[in-house]
């Protein structure tokens, strides 16, 4: 479906309504951009199907027949362009001016994140190093990196590939950050999980064409008596 953005014609009908201040009819709103009525009613249709407008019927004041009027859904205009990646660049710039608590930082919000996103065990599983790698490597492909465990069948991979950097732009220029909060993410993940398994470091562009996280055992925790 063509949005408002994309054709003149929508946008103007959509402004139109916006300015009146009112619910209007489709020849209202044809008279006041000038165009037939078939057009307006056209493009008010779509805005509808778009749900960016209203489509209601008002009961007549006297004789005749109800009248169908059209209003802009209340709210900001949900098309045009987006700037998150500027903002990810604002906040890993205040991040990155902290000075040498930024690093920490970067990566303790990745733990906190990492725990929060990856799909927990049932209860009644044990946190296998298996089970927890294939729940970590669950999140890390939903949250795009490709992973690629390195290892045999029925064994915990030492290193996980990430032939996928879905930050990368900022990678290339936060890396001091970006980096620790890619690693965050895998110890807060593990954490969650209780897992048998750590990860202990992340080597960036390791390879041609991706990264290498490092994973190594660690004691099963005890749950309270």
């Amino acid at each position: 479906m063509t949005t408002p953005r994309e054709s003149p014609r929508r946008r103007e009908v959509l402004d139109v309504l916006r300015a009146a201040g009112r619910p209007l009819g489709v020849a209202e709103a044809a008279e006041r951009i000038g165009v037939h009525p078939n057009t307006v009613r056209f493009h008010l249709d779509a805005l509808v199907t778009e749900d960016l407008v209203v489509r209601q019927v008002e009961a007549p004041s006297g004789p005749g027949r109800p009248r169908t009027v059209y209003t802009p859904r209340p709210g900001m205009d949900r098309g045009g362009t987006r700037s998150y990646r500027l903002l990810a660049q604002i906040l890993l710039g205040q991040l990155a001016s902290q000075g040498p608590g930024a690093r920490e930082a970067a990566t303790e919000a990745g733990r906190a994140w990492g725990g929060f996103l990856v799909d927990p065990l049932p209860p009644s599983q044990q946190p296998t190093a298996e089970r927890s790698t294939a729940r970590l490597l669950a999140l890390l492909d939903d949250l795009g990196f490709a992973p690629e465990p390195e290892g045999g069948a029925g064994k915990a991979p030492e290193r996980i590939r990430l032939r996928h950097c879905p930050f990368l732009e900022l990678a290339e220029e936060y890396g001091q950050l970006v980096c620790p909060i890619h690693l965050g993410l895998m110890q807060g993940a593990l954490a969650e999980l209780r897992a048998p398994l750590a990860a202990t470091g992340l080597e960036p562009f390791a390879e041609p064409g991706s990264c290498l996280a490092h994973l190594t055992a660690r004691p099963t925790e005890t749950p309270a008596a």
